[in-house]
């Protein structure tokens, strides 16, 4: 049974690459909470830390490139969350949001100077968000935003979410 979150919350599913760090800890917050989870994933499942395990039901894209499933990712979903503890996005995190402006998709940018769970749950439930794309660094290159990801996550989906 998922989570049931705020009035007017209606997140289906959650997908992601399948990365370290930020990808990782959305699928296994969605796991934990009973909600649909997925996404596209590189031609091997790859992944920093090897092939990305089974228990993680994503479908891989023709292409190794990550570039791939990134664009694949924002294309699929309705909106997407790119966490990171940095302030500024770069990398694959950048890349996401370039791809979802080019996409026309609504995108936020959660980062600890600038958290907010009702900002988060209000972009969700204003643009109607069915299927969540959650993004962000790897962990070798922000170890913590796994844990980050989980906290904010948590809080946006209570119904009095606390800063």
């Amino acid at each position: 049974m998922a989570v049931s979150g705020p009035p007017g919350l209606n997140v289906e599913k959650i997908i992601s690459g399948g990365q370290t760090g930020a990808d990782r800890a959305a699928l296994d917050w969605a796991i934990a909470h009973g909600i649909a989870h997925g996404g596209w994933c590189p031609r091997g499942r790859l992944a920093e830390d090897g092939a990305i395990p089974p228990r993680y039901r994503l479908v891989e894209t023709p292409s190794a490139d990550y570039a791939q499933r990134t664009g694949w990712n924002v294309r699929d979903s309705d909106a997407t969350i790119i966490f990171s503890l940095a302030p500024v996005l770069s990398g694959g995190s950048m890349l996401t949001r370039q791809l979802a402006v080019k996409l026309g998709r609504p995108c936020l940018h959660v980062h600890p100077g600038d958290a907010d769970p009702c900002e988060i749950r209000e972009f969700l439930i204003r643009r109607d968000v069915r299927v969540l794309n959650i993004a962000g660094p790897r962990a070798s290159n922000e170890p913590a935003v796994g844990a980050f990801v989980l906290q904010m996550l948590e809080a946006a989906w209570r119904a009095d979410p606390i800063a």
